[in-house]
C-alpha cells in the first residue's frame, strides 16, 4: 500500500487508524529526523534500534496485566486514542494498570526537515489530524504561540507523578486540552502551574520537583524507550508477570487494545459499567463527542445531540473550537 504522504515530526501524530503495513522507506525518508505515517497513525523517532521488550523483564505489578505506555503531551495520535484508553480502563480496570512514560517527541527546532522546517508549517497538519481522529484540535497555536519543545510539559508530568499517579493522569489530560483545544503554549510555566492547581497538586512541591527530580525521571523514560526499541507514539506494551508481551503500536481501534489484553490474560473479565451520561461524566469530567459516543455506545451523531441537549438543560458546559467541541460536567449537577 503506497504511503500518500509522509508527514515530518510535527504532523506530530497525524494518521488514520487502519493498521495496513507500509512500504519500505526511501533514502530521502531515512534522512528526515522524524516521520509521521498517516496510514499507520504513528509519529516515528529517529535512530531506532529495533530492540523489543523481550530484552527487558516486566517489572513487578499488582494487577495481572501492566501496560507500559510511551506517549508525549503534544502527540496528537495519543490524543486520538483517548477514548480507547478510557474505555479500556472502564471495562478492564480491575485487570490492568497503565504505566505512563514520556517519549520525547520534540526536543527543539534545531533542524530543517524539508516540508516541516518551522512551527508555522504545522498548523494545517493539526487541523487535518483533527478530522482524521474526530477529536478537536486547533492547529492555530502553531501560528499564534508555537511550542519550541515538548520536553518542559513532559518533565512537568514526571513532577506530577512524584506526587500522585492518578492526579498525574488528570494533569496530562488537562495540559492536552490546553494545547489541543485552547491553544495554550504548555511549555510556559503559567499554564503548567494552572493545570497542576486544577487537578489538586501541591504547588510548592510541584515546582520543586519540576526544577529538580523530574528531569532525571524524564531522562530515565527516554533511556527505557531506547532500550525497548520505541520508534514512535503511541506505543503500548502489554505485559504480565510471566514475561508474556503484546504490542499495540500507533492509533488503532479499540478491538486491538482489547485483543492484546486478552492474549496476555485470557481470563480477564469485562466489567459492564454504567453507561448513563452522568455516570460516565462522573468518571471522566470532560468528554468530546467521539469519547461520549464510544463510552456510552451511542451513535456518534446521536451522542452529540445528547450532549447539546444536556448543555441546554444546564447539566454540561461546552467549550467550542473551530474543529470540534468538548463538554464538561457542571459542578452543581446532581
Amino acid at each position: 500500500m503506497n504511503v500518500t504522504c509522509l508527514l515530518l515530526i510535527i504532523s506530530l501524530t497525524m494518521g488514520l487508524t487502519n493498521g495496513n503495513a507500509q512500504n519500505s522507506k526511501t533514502m530521502q525518508d531515512q534522512k528526515n529526523p522524524r516521520l509521521c505515517k498517516p496510514e499507520a497513525g504513528i509519529c516515528e523517532t529517529p535512530n531506532n534500534n529495533n530492540k523489543s521488550i523481550s530484552h527487558r523483564k516486566a517489572s513487578v505489578q499488582n494487577k495481572p496485566v501492566k501496560i507500559i505506555y510511551f506517549t508525549d503531551p503534544i502527540c496528537s495520535s495519543c490524543w486520538g486514542i483517548e477514548s480507547q484508553l478510557r474505555k479500556l480502563k472502564l471495562e478492564y480496570g480491575n485487570t490492568l494498570e497503565i504505566e505512563y512514560r514520556m517519549g520525547g517527541l520534540l526536543k527543539d527546532w534545531s533542524y530543517n526537515s524539508g516540508d516541516i522546517s518551522k512551527p508555522s508549517d504545522v498548523a494545517h497538519h493539526w487541523d487535518e489530524v483533527s478530522q482524521y481522529y474526530d477529536m478537536p484540535i486547533d492547529g492555530d497555536i502553531w501560528l499564534e504561540d508555537p511550542l519550541m519543545s515538548s520536553y518542559p510539559p513532559s518533565m512537568a508530568f514526571k513532577a506530577a507523578q512524584l506526587q500522585d499517579q492518578e492526579k498525574a493522569i488528570l494533569f496530562l489530560r488537562e495540559i492536552r486540552e490546553l494545547v489541543f483545544l485552547k491553544k495554550k503554549n504548555i511549555t510556559k510555566w503559567e499554564h503548567l502551574e494552572a493545570a497542576a492547581a486544577k487537578v489538586g497538586l501541591d504547588q510548592a512541591r510541584f515546582k520543586a520537583d519540576f526544577e529538580g527530580k523530574a528531569k532525571d525521571l524524564f531522562l530515565e523514560d527516554l533511556k527505557l524507550g531506547s532500550e525497548l526499541g520505541v520508534r514512535g507514539f503511541p506505543t503500548l506494551f502489554f505485559t504480565n508477570g510471566n514475561g508474556q508481551k503484546e504490542l499495540v503500536y500507533g492509533a488503532k481501534p479499540y478491538s486491538n487494545f482489547e485483543n492484546a489484553l486478552l492474549k496476555i490474560d485470557p481470563t480477564a473479565a469485562k466489567y459492564d459499567y454504567d453507561k448513563n451520561w452522568f455516570s460516565v461524566f462522573s468518571k471522566y469530567n470532560s468528554l468530546t463527542a467521539k469519547e461520549f459516543s464510544d463510552l456510552t455506545d451511542v451513535p456518534r451523531k446521536a451522542a452529540e445531540n445528547k450532549l447539546n441537549e444536556l448543555t441546554s438543560q444546564g447539566h454540561l458546559e461546552i467549550y467550542k473550537t473551530k474543529n470540534g467541541d468538548i463538554w464538561t460536567l457542571k459542578t452543581e449537577t446532581h
